[in-house]
């Protein structure tokens, strides 16, 4: 196999939250397919030094803002790439094609409609994902009225963008079924975590596995929804939830939780060290928080995941 090549890349927002995408040309490798703007690491070069250079160098825009967002590496029949993707929240200038490269700025939702290389395609999934996941606690006190949940939701996403997950193991299929039709037209983003045959009797559009339904699927194509995604606990379940190409996983336990005292935890570093092999967005959970989102970034984490923080919060 011959050396990885280092390419810094940026998921670039303007500030109706557009992203700017850039078509290859047909001479390049991968020709004639959308990417994400950026380019090669040079010798010397840290990773914000080569973006900031290729961004003034391709699009005319000098960088103010930026986080890390996901690191991918990829390996193709004629070369392997290392993708560092960094978002970028805040720039300066006006955005063009300064070597003749097409350039579109579109919602994130319609990232989809574009033909991406195969290695961008978690790079779309994070770009297409908030920061936060929210994690629903019991669900039987709404059994009778949903509204309450409704509110409840809304405060907790009215400024800050979350996707929800409806999970409670101790409500029976039926319940959630009414909770998730009742809540699909008021929730801008909502994932069920339940079984495989229950989401697609329902039409779920998003279905969330626990990490021993993940062990035992074959097939993502056995999900006939839009977004898949995992509970993972260890490197051998971010393997088969990359290897099933998830859109995104959970990685946990990060910190010590009041409803699993004593147990073992990740800790920042071995997160780190487990995202950094995983080609996949994740979600850092367990005994986080809002004011965890910076540790979390740092570690290689889409976000953060949480329940009692915004949960209980509310009671």
């Amino acid at each position: 196999m011959s050396k990885v090549i280092h390419v810094a890349a940026a998921i670039i927002l303007n500030p109706a939250g557009e992203i700017l995408i850039a078509r290859r040309a047909t001479s390049q490798h991968q020709g004639g397919l959308w990417e994400f703007p950026g380019g090669k690491v040079e010798a010397g070069e840290s990773v914000q030094q080569a973006l900031a250079r290729e961004l003034d160098e391709e699009l005319g825009i000098r960088v103010r803002q930026a986080r890390p967002q996901i690191r991918i590496r990829h390996d193709y029949p004629d070369k392997s790439v290392l993708l560092d993707v960094w978002r970028v929240e805040r720039f300066e200038g006006r955005a063009e094609g300064r070597e003749g490269q097409p350039i579109r700025w579109v919602s994130p939702a319609a990232l989809a409609d574009y033909p991406f290389p195969e290695a961008n395609r978690p790079i779309v999934s994070a770009a297409r994902l908030p920061a936060r996941l929210l994690i629903t606690g019991a669900l039987t006190p709404f059994a009778t009225d949903a509204s309450a949940l409704v509110d409840r939701i809304q405060a907790a996403t009215d400024t800050r963008p979350a996707l929800l997950m409806l999970r409670d193991p101790e409500a029976d299929e039926a319940l959630l079924s009414r909770l998730h039709r009742e809540l699909t037209p008021k929730v801008a983003t909502l994932t069920l975590n339940s079984s495989l045959e229950h989401a697609n009797a329902i039409g779920a559009d998003a279905l969330h596995l626990s990490s021993a339904r993940l062990m035992a699927l074959e097939d993502r194509a056995a999900f006939q929804g839009r977004l898949l995604s995992a509970s993972c606990h260890n490197e051998q379940e971010l393997e088969q939830a990359a290897r099933l190409g998830l859109d995104f996983v959970t990685l946990s336990p990060v910190a010590a939780t009041a409803s699993h005292p004593g147990a073992p935890t990740l800790g920042w570093l071995r997160f780190h060290a487990l995202a950094d092999r995983c080609p996949l967005p994740i979600y850092a959970l367990g005994g986080l928080g809002e004011a965890d989102l910076k540790a979390a970034w740092g570690a290689g984490a889409q976000g953060v995941a949480s329940l009692s923080d915004w949960w209980s919060g509310q009671e």
